[in-house]
C-alpha cells in the first residue's frame, strides 16, 4: 500500500511542485495550483477530468470515489491508498499534474523522464 510519504515524493518529483496546505489539508500544487490533497488518513485527492473521473468510478469503485460537492462535481476524485497499485498511483499524480503545469514544465519533465 502506497504512504502518504509516497505521494509526498511522487508529487514533489516532477517539476515546479511544491508543498503547501489548505486550511488543515496537505496539498501539492503547481504554479500555485493544487493538483493533488491528502484530506485524511489513506485517500489521496487528485484533480482530473469528469470523463477521466467516470471511467475511474465505474472500473474500480472500491478504489475511487467522488466528492458529495460541487469539487466532485468538477474532477476532483478520491484515491483509496490501500487499494490503488503504485505504478497506478504515480501515473495518476503525474496526469493530475499535467493538467495544470506549464507547457515549458511539461517539456522539461518529458525530455527527463526515462524512455
Amino acid at each position: 500500500m502506497p504512504s502518504p510519504e509516497t505521494v509526498a515524493e511522487i508529487a514533489l518529483s516532477l517539476p515546479g511542485a511544491t508543498q503547501s496546505a489548505h486550511f488543515d489539508v496537505t496539498d501539492f500544487r503547481v504554479g500555485n495550483k493544487i493538483f493533488c490533497t491528502l484530506p485524511r488518513p489513506g485517500v489521496m485527492g487528485m484533480r482530473i477530468g469528469v470523463d477521466e473521473q467516470a471511467a475511474l468510478l465505474s472500473g474500480d469503485p472500491a478504489t475511487f470515489s467522488r466528492p458529495e460537492n460541487k469539487y466532485g462535481q468538477s474532477g476532483w476524485t478520491f484515491v483509496a491508498l490501500e487499494t490503488v497499485a503504485p505504478d497506478e498511483l504515480r501515473e495518476l499524480i503525474t496526469e493530475a499534474w499535467r493538467r495544470l503545469a506549464s507547457r515549458k514544465l511539461q517539456a522539461e519533465f518529458d525530455k527527463e523522464a526515462p524512455r
